[in-house]
């Protein structure tokens, strides 16, 4: 024992030998990630890496929310910042002195709730070289403004400006002088996203100003002239809004459009045959994404029919990815002609086609397409044997079959054939526990994200048929929420597999009880692994069996890298409170929200994409050695 402790002594001091700037270098070639787990292992490395945050070229800090007192001593004054990161939603104002560093090139601020539209002129102020742009949830809490002033001193300070993404409620500006400031915008400007803004205020925004007693042979100047990418979200799509973004902007290769209508769009408020062939009037859209929600009221394209695809189809030749929902009116005939049309487009998106039938990939192994994403959501004609058609082309990575369904086993025997496959979601169908099995011969090799949520004949069978012992799972996400018979029996299934999910869902599930809990977080995924080590998301709404005595098991050290935490709200609120306090930085949900959205746009490609730690240790390195007190959720259960 004694030499043992001597063997770390003469470690800990060969270390403190060690010239710091030689640590730095090393250091350096980290990510922020890699050096908060450093930081842990001893006071050497603890000391460096608080050395090196002064000069570090990005900080990236989104898979917790930090408050004002922890994230103040990690950003000190940083010349050579250039990235930065951050959950803010337990910051607002006075927050602003560190976040905001003139160095900075790119800045992603999330759920910025409690701060004010001064957050918009403070980042013009100090951030001159910026970029790249990212706010989302901006003054959305009550008592919170944003005044136009705020937008025009962003767009005189950040010249360079290159993307835009402001991700809340636009129509928050008022609109008077609304349209004049964007008139100002930097001409630098490629991409800009907004997460709402009416359709009025567009056509306002993009169209020239109009000058008092201008000759006709005067050129107007235009706005946002070398935009390339627009994505909005607006109440109503119409012809109007949509001929004004072709007309004036000339430069756009990238068009995401969505509305959701709280009522059934008039003519003059709509979309029809005449505006949808105005899109792509010079030719240089490469991506197209046109969707009506139903969010709020069962609203679809009435007034766009077959002729209307026909005639914007004749200049989408060189479309590469195209995405259209609530087309109600159009057929397997407009479909076809955009497969037959377009033949670069790997990338194709339905949503609402209840015509679509199995006769639009009759012949598709005739054609030239190398699809790589598909998704045919809510398209209820569409069966086994279109499928079988559709997969026939083997290049695809992502397949999306939510709520088709007539899509049953003999689709998973075809779609276990796809060597690439990525992501397969067939949430809602027909699908069998035999079913699943044929996946697990193929296909099960290559996923990484799998949703069977809602499909009622699955049984706690389907967990032994997908992952065969004899099979090599790279399974990271899996959904199973809404299972009536999947029960505890199959979370133990799951665990004696050892798969190591990062995502979870269970949701809705009525057996799902606080056995699960027990079991995954007693679970390893290797020998010498921590229990419950590798899920970042559990979602446990709303299922029946879960009970406060789970939640003596949601506290540390059992799942540490827990991030997400799904329940429901007929939790008292005294646990979830003694829980927020032993795990400070878990995002617990009880309204039933989908856990792990970050953003409005249709993120189904990337849902394999995402980039988690290794090693997880940014909570042990900005709590030091203060441990939360465990037993405050036994007292809160004692209390309840």
């Amino acid at each position: 024992m004694a030499n043992s402790s001597d063997s770390v002594a003469r470690q800990q001091m060969s270390l403190d030998l060690l010239p710091s700037a030689l640590l730095a270098t090393v250091m350096t070639k980290l990510d922020i990630a890699s050096i908060r787990s450093l930081a842990c292992t001893c006071k050497a490395f603890h000391s460096c890496a608080a050395h090196m945050l002064c000069f570090i070229p990005s900080f990236h800090l989104l898979d917790i929310a930090p408050s004002a007192e922890f994230l103040r001593p990690l950003l000190p004054p940083n010349p050579y910042l250039r990235s930065l990161k951050v959950d803010c939603m337990r910051l607002d104002d006075s927050s602003l002195d560190y976040l905001l560093q003139t160095s900075l090139q790119e800045l992603c601020l999330h759920n910025c709730a409690d701060f004010s539209g001064r957050l918009l002129s403070q980042v013009g102020q100090y951030c001159k070289d910026l970029r790249f742009l990212y706010l989302s949830s901006l003054a959305e809490k009550r008592g919170r403004s944003i005044d136009v002033s705020d937008l025009e001193v962003l767009f005189g300070g950040c010249t360079q400006l290159e993307t835009l993404i402001l991700m809340f409620d636009v129509s928050m500006f008022l609109r008077h002088n609304f349209a004049r400031v964007w008139s100002i915008a930097p001409a630098t400007l490629l991409s800009l996203e907004m997460g709402y803004i009416s359709s009025v205020m567009v056509t306002e925004l993009l169209s020239p100003p109009v000058i008092p007693y201008q000759s006709l042979e005067h050129i107007q100047p235009s706005i946002l002239p070398g935009l390339q990418k627009l994505c909005l979200s607006v109440d109503y799509i119409t012809d109007t809004m949509v001929s004004t973004i072709t007309k004036n902007l000339n430069c756009l290769t990238h068009l995401d459009l969505r509305d959701s209508p709280i009522m059934e769009p008039r003519m003059a408020f709509d979309l029809t045959n005449a505006g949808i062939q105005q899109i792509n009037l010079h030719g240089r859209l490469k991506h197209l994404s046109l969707v009506r929600s139903q969010e709020i009221f069962p609203a679809y394209f009435k007034r766009v029919n077959d002729l209307g695809i026909l005639l914007m189809a004749d200049r989408c030749s060189d479309m590469e990815s195209i995405c259209l929902g609530g087309f109600c009116q159009v057929t397997d005939t407009g479909f076809r002609t955009i497969l037959h049309s377009c033949a670069k487009i790997f990338k194709l998106r339905i949503y609402h086609g209840p015509h679509l039938t199995d006769l639009v990939f009759h012949d598709i192994a005739a054609t030239s397409l190398t699809l790589t994403h598909v998704s045919l959501r809510w398209c209820n004609l569409l069966t086994n044997h279109g499928v079988a058609r559709l997969v026939s082309n083997g290049n695809l990575s992502v397949l999306d079959l939510r709520d088709c369904r007539n899509i049953g086993d003999e689709a998973l025997r075809t779609i276990c054939n796809l060597s690439e496959l990525k992501a397969l979601l067939i949430d809602g169908s027909d699908i069998s526990d035999m079913g699943l099995s044929h996946l697990s011969k193929g296909a099960m090799s290559s996923l990484v994200s799998l949703s069977i949520r809602g499909c009622k004949r699955l049984t706690d069978n389907c967990i032994s048929f997908l992952f065969d012992e004899s099979s090599n799972c790279g399974l990271r996400e899996l959904d199973l929420s809404n299972i009536p018979n999947l029960s505890d029996a199959g979370v133990l299934l799951l665990a004696q597999r050892r798969v190591p999910l990062l995502e979870l869902r269970m949701r809705q599930c009525p057996l799902i009880s606080d056995t699960s809990v027990m079991v995954l977080a007693s679970m390893k995924v290797d020998e010498e692994g921590w229990y419950g080590s590798s899920l970042r998301l559990l979602d446990l709404f709303n299922c029946g069996g879960i009970t406060q005595l789970s939640f003596q098991w949601l506290k540390k050290p059992y799942f540490p890298r827990l991030r997400w935490l799904g329940v429901s709200s007929s939790v008292s609120r005294d646990v979830l409170d003694a829980l927020s306090r032993n795990r400070p930085f878990l995002h617990v949900a009880f309204h039933g929200e989908e856990l792990g959205m970050t953003g409005q746009w249709d993120n189904s490609d990337d849902l394999y994409m995402h980039d988690y730690d290794e090693v997880d240790e940014l909570e042990q390195w900005l709590e030091g050695e203060n441990e939360g007190d465990d037993e405050n959720i036994q007292e809160a259960e004692n209390n309840a």
